[in-house]
């Protein structure tokens, strides 16, 4: 399939919607309410099932049947060790073919089949599916910066267009994560703001979110990697969001050294701002 396709970003949405479907299929394969056993444990302490390395198989193989020369930086195959150069990539795919593994192995349906296309650094389509929800969320941005940015049932078939919300005059709507939620150091972010409620979610759930507008911040003030970010990234870009550094900075994607590993971020509407005392 030719390389145009990478301009003409609905048609891509679509054909890479249908990799995560397939995707998110096969994880349900593997996919038990009562818990999944037989998890190994990665050189980082961090878990991996047999769902995690066969979906991430099958998306690169279908990825580079659309665009075989647009390098796949993927989860599993750089916790195998696999490099990239991606020096002089001007795209590039990144993969969490299961996001929320702990969530899966526990048997809880937050988890998530997530890809991201970047280009030049920034991600300009995402898609995150949640193939025990029945729930696919969809962003892009086209060349000439017009955006989209959709939520799909599965029970339904119908799309809906989603946007972050504006923060609410009672206090925000805080979403954090239910493995990682670092109690102290959110309780002291949150500090600087009115907040009305917490809420907690797995995998890139949270992301999505706040950028249907049912949460209007997700901290993650601990380690993450690209690949974790990259898809919902996209999807908040998409719809007046976007995830970024305690600086304030958006997120650069492919540069972060070979680890590919993020620095603590506030994922919001970008009309919402950190207090100045979080960026000294």
């Amino acid at each position: 399939m030719s390389e145009k396709l990478l301009t003409h970003r609905p048609a891509l949405c679509n054909i890479v919607r249908r990799i995560a479907i397939a995707g998110g299929e096969l994880c349900l394969d593997y996919f038990d309410e009562a818990g999944y056993a037989g998890a190994q444990t990665k050189a980082d302490g961090s878990p991996v099932t047999l769902a995690d390395q066969k979906v991430e198989e099958l998306i690169i193989a279908k990825l580079h049947e659309i665009l075989p020369h647009i390098p796949v930086i993927a989860e599993e195959s750089c916790a195998a060790g696999h490099e990239t150069d991606l020096s002089v990539a001007e795209y590039f795919w990144l993969i969490d073919p299961l996001d929320g593994t702990k969530e899966f192995i526990d048997g809880s349906s937050d988890y998530t089949v997530n890809i991201a296309l970047i280009h030049k650094d920034a991600p300009v389509l995402g898609i995150i599916y949640a193939p025990a929800l029945g729930e696919l969320y969809a962003g892009y941005i086209t060349q000439d910066g017009m955006t989209k940015a959709f939520r799909w049932f599965e029970d339904t078939g119908k799309e809906k267009d989603i946007h972050v919300r504006k923060s609410p005059a009672e206090g925000l709507t805080v979403i954090s994560s239910r493995t990682h939620a670092n109690t102290p150091k959110l309780e002291q972010f949150l500090s600087h703001y009115k907040v009305s409620k917490i809420l907690k979610r797995g995998s890139s759930l949270k992301l999505c979110a706040v950028a249907s507008g049912k949460a209007d911040m997700y901290p993650r003030l601990g380690p993450t990697c690209e690949w974790d970010t990259a898809a919902g990234d996209a999807i908040l870009r998409a719809c007046g969001g976007g995830v970024r550094d305690l600086q304030g900075n958006l997120f650069t994607y492919g540069r972060k050294g070979p680890k590919f590993l993020n620095p603590s971020f506030f994922a919001a509407s970008l009309e919402l701002d950190l207090p100045e005392t979080q960026g000294q």
